[in-house]
């Protein structure tokens, strides 16, 4: 009757009836309490409850009075991950009254904090808690994703200015590479190389240098404009610039808007027949076939760069197909 909400279980309680609820931290001492606690419990819970048994021991104390004890698992029809895992106890005692086996002493331990008002469970505790764990966990998971987020971008990234590293490069231009094969489209690449920057590094100093090439890639990540398109520092002062979709013509019409930015930013070098930073540029564009790898596209341009560094350098140099 009770795991099914049957009223017809307040016509079963004695006149002298006493006990306690699982959440309450009182004695309840007469029937008319007992049967609207009993009420107010099927009012809060109208859905089946499943009792889940583990154990339980009847024992007869006279021929009108008999006990009965059960532990046992309480499945509210609610998501709870708490109460379900619990164990409950139970002391019934039965009394034959008039040819009737009626309940005279009911006591339920549940192992929980004191239900609130109104309740018999602690349903307002347990959704509460719930929604806090999950509340939590959702925050926790947040955090764990900016963190997995922000460690990934810094494997990712130079250290000291804040382009795509090596990694990066060569894993996106594996990716770049076999997309324009699929697709037919051509895959441009400027390698460029910073003049002179040891004679720069001795005469202003290691940390003069770093504040170059930061000021460098600022350039590079202003004059680099269309989406997909990246700057990676390739090793020590030299970077590149990878260009999906892009031929020969507007690879090297990006590589001259950064020649003229580097040349318009003047930064000073003593040091340079100039007397202000310059680039060494290499440009290769190619449309990639099948018998092909990505490392032909990082040797022509590179190739391209040693012509640019070998005629006097500040000066682009291009290779116009793979063979």
């Amino acid at each position: 009757m009770y795991s099914k909400r049957d009223d017809r279980l307040t016509s079963r309680f004695s006149e002298n009836f006493c006990g306690f609820t699982g959440g309450g931290d009182f004695l309840v001492t007469d029937k008319k309490a007992w049967i609207e606690i009993t009420r107010q419990d099927f009012q809060q819970v109208r859905e089946t409850i499943r009792i889940e048994m583990l154990d339980l021991c009847v024992q007869d104390l006279s021929d009108e009075v008999v006990t009965a004890t059960a532990f046992f698992h309480i499945h509210l029809p609610i998501s709870d991950h708490i109460l379900s895992r619990e164990t409950a106890r139970l002391t019934l005692n039965f009394r034959l009254e008039g040819g009737t086996w009626m309940i005279v002493y009911s006591a339920i331990s549940i192992p929980y904090h004191l239900v609130q008002k109104g309740e018999v469970y602690p349903l307002k505790g347990l959704v509460e808690r719930n929604t806090h764990l999950e509340n939590e966990v959702t925050v926790r998971i947040r955090e764990l994703t900016e963190a997995n987020f922000k460690l990934e971008l810094l494997s990712n990234t130079d250290g000291l200015t804040a382009a795509a590293n090596r990694r990066s490069f060569d894993s996106v231009l594996v990716q770049e590479w076999h997309r324009a094969q699929r697709s037919g489209l051509p895959l441009a690449m400027l390698m460029l190389d910073v003049d002179h920057f040891k004679a720069y590094n001795d005469h202003y100093g290691h940390l003069g240098g770093d504040d170059c090439l930061r000021a460098l890639v600022m350039v590079l990540l202003k004059e680099v404009r269309r989406s997909g398109e990246m700057v990676a520092r390739y090793g020590g002062e030299e970077f590149v610039v990878l260009m999906p979709d892009t031929n020969l013509e507007n690879a090297l019409a990006t590589a001259q808007r950064i020649q003229q930015a580097v040349s318009a930013l003047s930064l000073p070098h003593a040091a340079a027949p100039a007397g202000k930073v310059t680039f060494s540029f290499g440009v290769v564009s190619v449309v990639p076939t099948l018998h092909q790898t990505s490392n032909e596209l990082i040797e022509r341009a590179d190739a391209a760069l040693y012509r640019a560094k070998a005629n006097g350098r500040d000066r682009i140099e291009v290779t116009k197909v793979i063979e």
